[in-house]
């Protein structure tokens, strides 16, 4: 098989195919294989990051979203899915930031807004001081 940007292309249409029909395992190994010949492709980047994240393999799909971001700053979708993952990790002052990056870019997207608000609520929840409670209570 001849490793060129075609092929690249075709093993990424293929895995587009199967994400589409929820066979991400399938996709990835197909994603994965695109990506041995086209490593700084963002667009295979973001795709394999949704496919793992789907699977619940959120520190695969980080990785693949901090390098779709670090190929294209301006990609919006990759600055969400990299907000969701730090979520996972707990981290919501971080993912924050890539929530607002992506509804900046995107204004009128309302699952970028939502995730906006949504953990904005959260994260003033969790950094709320909790009222000390008295001894022997």
């Amino acid at each position: 098989m001849n490793m060129n940007s075609e092929n690249a292309y075709e093993l990424f249409r293929e895995g587009k195919k199967h994400a589409r029909e929820n066979d991400h395992l399938k996709a990835i190994m197909l994603f994965e294989k695109a990506i041995v010949i086209e490593p700084e492709k963002g667009s295979i980047r973001e795709a394999i990051a949704t496919s793992y994240f789907n699977c619940g393999l959120y520190s695969a799909a980080k990785k693949n979203f901090q390098k779709a971001v670090s190929i294209d700053a301006a990609n919006d979708f990759a600055h969400y899915g990299l907000g969701l993952c730090l979520v996972k990790e707990g981290k919501i002052k971080t993912a924050m930031g890539h929530f607002k990056i992506a509804a900046a870019m995107k204004p009128l997207n309302e699952t970028y807004r939502n995730a906006v608000k949504r953990y904005n609520r959260i994260f003033e929840i969790l950094h709320k001081k909790l009222p000390r409670q008295e001894e022997g209570q």
